[in-house]
């Protein structure tokens, strides 16, 4: 039986969709005034394999997110830049999904820019002031915290806590409460704006999420997810004001919430110098290894961004791709370790996504598979469906060639697929030639020579095994 964690209840609970296999999923997407960071990489890559999996499962999985288009960050910027704040939302919506693309991220169904709903905001706004739980003040409309006696049910904060709230553009002086937030701001010069019967301003931040999922999914849906930054004050909103406007409880069945990212212990930011975007980090690794390196922690957890765990990502990704390359089909398949190895995958991955569970019972398998010199073509197929879910391993199937070598006809296994050069088979042809001689001081310096064409050798009973490093 499938568990998730739920945020709400703070305990794990069995996954029940509001519609039989049909489940809505919403994610917080990014603020498109930079580009993606590595933080931005955990939560997106960590809920794609979470909507993957759930497909996997038979689950009919509609996955939107918006896209924030609009708000003070984004004016900013484009005031220094002398351009328009849409022209340059634009320009980092469009770096965002390039990044997506690039980290093998394809889940999500629909994106939802916040400016296509201005009027579904002004609507849910004017119903929030029918019912008394906004008021208006000199610079705009305000949700009245006070008014909403379930407020801080998710971040387990009373009312009183919120009066720390610090969120975007909620920073009114004549506020009933501290903590109170706005829905829609009235215009000031050279910024964005739009006409309504609110009068002429810009939504708030918090109701954009509320009007876009209620136009997709309805008043109730089955999951939200996000960051853990996100649960006070964002999340926290959403909940007073759709539940409040729609009168329906809960808003959202399940919570989920990724875990923080630090670089190298500390916090990410740009004032310390450690702020690495995916662009910088996929100059240095593979999309698969950073895909890795999130997986191998689960999505609640915090990780910590350092050379030693990327590189630790890196070898163990390799091992994993090492043995799917050496999947062939004239090994027979071990059905018992096969068998285990799907319903320990599955188990893991029913506990609340559980990664790091999965990952171990894969490697559990590989170390049983070499010790029993198994696996062919079924679980060659099972590492496949396996990949439709995590996104990270290499497909490329040994490539065997044959030299010869005086009247023997030596095999060569090229592992991970690809083409000797013709120097580097020239030097395997003539060590293994050395090493059949038993002159090992020559073979050793051919193999540092062949190392330094980029190739790794390994002998074997059945001839060398070469691979490209």
């Amino acid at each position: 039986m499938l568990k998730l964690f739920n945020t709400l209840t703070r305990k794990k609970e069995p996954f029940k969709p509001i519609k039989n296999k049909s489940v809505h999923l919403f994610v917080c997407g990014p603020t498109v005034y930079d580009y993606m960071h590595i933080g931005h990489a955990k939560t997106y890559i960590q809920f794609d394999v979470i909507v993957k999996y759930l497909r996997s499962r038979g689950y009919n999985v509609v996955y939107l997110q918006n896209i924030t288009d609009l708000d003070d960050k984004i004016i900013k910027r484009a005031q220094e830049e002398k351009i328009k704040p849409s022209e340059l939302a634009q320009r980092f919506e469009d770096y965002y999904h390039e990044d997506e693309k690039k980290l093998n991220i394809t889940a999500v169904t629909k994106y939802a820019k916040a400016t296509d709903y201005i009027k579904q905001m002004v609507k849910q706004t004017e119903a929030l002031i029918q019912k008394s739980y906004a008021y208006k003040i000199s610079d705009g409309y305000y949700f009245d915290i006070s008014r909403f006696a379930d407020y801080g049910k998710l971040s387990h904060r009373t009312v009183l806590g919120a009066e720390d709230a610090v969120s975007r553009i909620d920073d009114g002086l004549e506020k009933r409460n501290k903590g109170d937030f706005c829905l829609w701001k009235f215009s000031k010069p050279n910024e964005p704006s739009w006409d309504s019967k609110l009068g002429k301003g810009r939504p708030g931040w918090h109701i954009e999420d509320t009007a876009i999922t209620e136009t997709n999914f309805g008043p109730q849906y089955d999951i939200h997810g996000g960051a853990r930054d996100l649960i006070f004050p964002h999340h926290e909103a959403e909940i007073a004001q759709m539940e409040s406007a729609s009168g329906k409880k809960p808003l959202v069945r399940y919570w989920l919430h990724t875990g923080f990212l630090n670089v190298d212990s500390q916090k990410m930011s740009k004032s310390l110098g450690n702020f690495i975007t995916v662009r910088d980090a996929l100059k240095k690794y593979n999309y698969r290894v950073l895909r890795f390196f999130y997986i191998a922690s689960h999505y609640r957890s915090p990780i910590d961004y350092n050379e030693q765990s990327l590189e630790g990502a890196k070898n163990s990704l390799e091992r994993l791709n090492d043995f799917v390359g050496n999947l062939e089909s004239n090994k027979k398949d071990n059905t018992k370790l096969l068998k285990e190895l799907k319903t320990n995958f599955l188990k893991a991955m029913d506990d609340d996504f559980d990664t790091v569970k999965a990952l171990a019972v894969i490697f559990n398998f590989i170390r049983d598979s070499y010790k029993n010199k198994v696996g062919g073509e079924k679980t060659y197929k099972f590492f496949e469906e396996i990949d439709q879910i995590f996104g990270i391993l290499t497909f490329k199937k040994n490539i065997t060639d044959s030299i010869r070598l005086q009247d023997e006809l030596i095999t060569v296994f090229i592992k991970g697929g690809g083409d000797l050069s013709p120097k580097a088979r020239k030097l395997v042809l003539e060590r293994e030639k050395a090493r059949k001689s038993k002159d090992f001081k020559k073979s050793d310096e051919l193999r540092e020579k062949i190392k330094s064409l980029g190739y790794s050798i390994e002998d074997a009973a059945d001839g060398p095994k070469v691979k490209k490093i």
